[in-house]
C-alpha cells in the first residue's frame, strides 16, 4: 500500500493536508524532517504513516502520558499495532511490552524522554531494528521555548548510543524562529526536510477582555453558549477548583482539571468531555495536549498564560474541525503578579528565569496592542504575511476612536527621565500622581518638576497608558525582580513633539470608569427629584437603623450603595446584590427592609 491507500484504509481520510504528503513522502526517501504545524495540522499522522510503511519499529518520544496512552488506543483502534512505555505501568509490564518490540508484535513504541538513558532499556532497544525515531513536542529541548524539559537533552545523546542511526524527525505546534534553529541543531538533525506550517488559524476569532468582574462576564459568555463546547484556563489549580464551585452554584454544569487530581479522575473528567457528558472543562495547562476533539467552540483563558507558545497553543484547541470558534484572553494586572510569582517559584537558572520573563512580556503586550491580534500572534512565530486588519479579531472591529494622548505620553516619558530611568510602574504612578506616599517622599520625589503633573486619570488608567507605551515599544521594563523603566530610542521623538500617540477612547475609558462615575453618578441622581425622594427615604431608615444598633450609619450601606438603589430601584434579591456593596450579610441582615422601601415607593 502506498501513504495515500494507507491514510484511507487505517484514518479513513481521502486527503493529506497541507504540507503532510510533503514530509511523509521525504521521511520514506530516508531524510530527516522538521514539522511546525499548528495545533490541530495533523501533524501525528506525519510520522505515523512513515513508521507503517517503513521496515523496523518508530521509536515516538512523547512527554506527556496521558498523550501517549490516548495516540496508542487510537492507533490500536485503527488497527495499528502500538504500545507505550512510561512510568504509569509495572516493570513486569515493560518486560512485555519490550518482548513484543522483539517479537514485532508492536511496530510502533511511544516512549517518556526518561526513559531513554535508563540501562535496561537502552541495552534492550539497540539490539532492535529502529527505522525512525519521532520526537514529538520537539520544543521541549530548547531553553527558548515555553516548556523546557531537560530530559529532552537526552535524545541526542540516546540517538548515538544506538548501533545505527536510524531517521530522526521532530514535530511541535510552536516555536519561533530562534527554538526551531535550537531544535534542529541540538537534534543534530541531517539537513532535514523543513515544513513550516502557516500560523494563521483564519477560523479562530481572537479577543482581549479586560472586565471589571470576571466572574460575571464568564457566566454572561457561558450561558449564551449553553449547548457548545469550551474549555476555561486557569493559572493554578486553586483558582479551578474555586471557579468550578462558582460555575456549578450558578447552574453552570463543569468539571475541573489539574495535576493535583488523582489520575482516575483526570481521566474521567476528559473521557466525559470527549464523550459530549460534559461542556465546560475548568483547568490548569495541564488539560489539552494531544486533546483532538473537534468541535471545541470556545476557549477562554481566565488567567493570562506565561507566554504567546503557551497562549496559541491552548487557543489552538479550539475550532479544530475548521468552524468558527472564539479564543478569549480575560486581562487584568492581578494576573501579570501571579505569573511572575510562578516563573519566581520555578527553581531555575537566571538565564532561564530571564527568558520566561521576556516571554511573558510580549503576552502583556498582546493584551494592550491596538493592532490586529492576529497579525500579533503570527509575528511573533516570524511571519509577516497579513495585512494590518484581519477583520476577525477584537481590535480590528473595535469601533471606538482613536484620542490624542501625546501629551500625557511625553508627561509620563519625561517623569521617567528625570527620575534617573530607576523606578518601576507604580512609583511613576504615584510621582504622576502627586502621592505623599513614603518611598516618594524619602526618595524627595515630590520635588522634581514632573511631580503630581497628572490629575485627570485614575491609577488605573495612568496603568493602561504606561502598558500602551510598552506595547508600542517606547518604553520597555526590565526582567529583574524588580521591573524598572526605560526609555527606548522611539521615545525621543515624542518627547521632542516629533511624533503623536494615540489609543482606543473605550481602552482608556475602561480604565479611567470608575473615578468618572463617582462624579456622574451623584450629579445624575440628583437631577431627578423622584429619585432624590427615594434615596432620602433610604438615608431615614438607615438612620434609624444605625441608632438602634448603635454603629455609623456607613456600616450598614455607604451612600453610593442607597445612590444606585434609588437609581437603579432593584425589584428582588438579585437585583439588590447586583448593586455594589452589598453582600450576601448585607442582605440578610437589611436586604428586605430595603427591597420593602423601594418597593412601596
Amino acid at each position: 500500500m502506498n501513504e495515500y491507500d494507507i491514510l484511507k484504509h487505517f484514518y479513513g481520510y481521502d486527503q493529506f493536508r497541507e504540507g503532510q504528503r510533503e514530509i511523509i513522502e521525504n521521511i520514506l526517501m530516508g531524510k530527516d524532517a522538521l514539522g511546525i504545524m499548528p495545533t490541530g495540522g495533523g501533524k501525528s499522522i506525519c510520522y505515523q504513516i512513515p513508521a507503517i510503511m517503513l521496515d523496523g519499529i518508530s521509536l515516538i518520544i512523547s512527554p506527556l502520558i496521558a498523550l501517549m496512552k490516548d495516540q496508542v488506543e487510537s492507533l490500536n483502534q485503527n488497527g495499528i499495532s502500538a504500545s507505550f512505555i512510561n512510568s504509569s505501568i509495572s516493570e513486569l509490564e515493560v518486560t512485555n511490552r519490550m518482548e513484543m518490540l522483539k517479537t514485532r508484535k508492536v511496530k510502533i513504541l511511544y516512549v517518556a524522554p526518561e526513559r531513554l538513558m535508563s540501562i535496561g532499556f537502552l541495552n534492550q532497544i539497540k539490539e532492535l531494528d529502529i527505522a525512525l525515531i519521532a520526537v514529538d513536542e520537539a520544543h521541549c529541548i530548547s531553553q527558548w521555548g515555553h516548556d523546557f524539559r531537560p530530559s529532552y537533552r537526552d535524545i541526542p545523546v540516546f540517538i548515538e548510543k544506538l548501533n545505527r542511526r536510524p531517521i530522526v524527525t521532530a514535530f511541535t505546534a510552536t516555536a519561533t524562529k530562534r527554538v526551531t534553529a535550537e531544535i534542529k541543531l541540538l537534534l543534530k538533525l541531517k539537513n532535514p526536510f523543513e515544513i513550516i506550517s502557516d500560523f494563521d488559524r483564519e477560523n479562530l476569532f481572537y479577543s482581549v477582555v479586560k472586565p471589571k468582574d470576571k466572574f460575571k462576564y464568564l457566566k454572561d459568555f457561558i450561558i449564551n453558549k449553553s449547548k457548545e463546547s469550551g474549555i476555561i484556563y486557569c493559572a493554578t489549580r486553586k483558582t479551578v477548583d474555586s471557579l468550578v464551585r462558582k460555575l456549578n452554584d450558578s447552574g453552570i454544569n463543569s468539571k475541573g482539571y489539574h495535576g493535583g487530581m488523582n489520575a482516575f479522575d483526570r481521566t474521567e473528567v476528559q473521557e466525559s468531555f470527549m464523550n459530549d457528558f460534559s461542556k465546560i472543562i475548568v483547568a490548569t495547562n495541564a488539560f489539552g495536549m494531544g486533546i483532538d476533539k473537534p468541535d471545541v467552540r470556545f476557549v477562554i483563558h481566565y488567567n493570562m498564560p506565561q507566554n504567546m507558545e503557551a497562549y496559541y497553543q491552548e487557543a489552538g484547541r479550539a475550532g479544530r474541525d475548521g468552524k468558527e470558534s472564539q479564543c478569549i484572553l480575560m486581562y487584568s494586572p492581578s494576573d501579570i503578579i501571579k505569573q511572575k510569582l510562578l516563573i519566581s517559584q520555578g527553581n531555575m537558572d537566571v538565564e532561564r528565569e530571564k527568558i520566561l520573563l521576556q516571554n511573558l512580556q510580549y503576552l502583556i503586550n498582546y493584551c494592550h496592542t491596538e493592532k490586529c491580534l492576529r497579525k500579533e500572534i503570527v509575528n511573533y512565530f516570524g511571519e509577516n504575511n497579513l495585512l494590518d486588519n484581519c477583520g476577525n479579531c477584537s481590535n480590528c472591529l473595535n469601533e471606538s476612536k482613536f484620542i490624542d494622548i501625546t501629551i500625557d505620553a511625553q508627561k509620563i516619558l519625561s517623569c521617567i527621565y528625570r527620575t534617573n530611568e530607576r523606578f518601576g510602574i507604580n512609583l511613576i504612578i504615584q510621582v504622576l500622581r502627586g502621592s505623599k506616599n513614603k518611598k516618594v517622599l524619602d526618595w524627595k520625589l515630590d520635588k522634581i518638576s514632573t511631580y503630581g503633573i497628572i490629575d485627570n486619570y485614575s491609577e488605573g488608567g495612568l496603568r493602561v497608558l504606561i502598558m500602551h507605551l510598552i506595547a508600542q515599544e517606547y518604553l520597555e521594563m526590565t526582567t529583574s525582580s524588580y521591573p524598572i523603566l526605560k526609555l527606548k530610542r522611539a521615545s525621543r521623538d515624542i518627547l521632542l513633539g516629533n511624533k503623536k500617540v494615540y489609543i482606543r477612547e473605550d481602552s482608556i475609558s475602561n480604565a479611567n470608569e470608575k473615578k468618572k462615575k463617582s462624579k456622574t453618578k451623584l450629579k445624575i441622581i440628583l437631577e431627578n427629584q423622584e429619585d432624590i425622594d427615594l434615596f432620602n427615604k433610604l438615608v431615614e431608615r438607615r438612620l434609624e437603623i444605625a441608632r438602634e444598633k448603635n454603629i455609623p450609619p456607613y456600616i450598614i450601606f455607604h451612600n453610593i450603595a442607597l445612590e444606585e438603589m434609588a437609581k437603579i430601584r432593584p425589584k428582588n434579591k438579585d437585583e439588590l446584590m447586583e448593586i455594589k456593596g452589598v453582600g450576601e450579610k448585607k442582605y440578610e441582615n437589611y436586604g428586605q427592609i430595603f427591597l420593602d422601601i423601594i418597593n412601596n415607593f
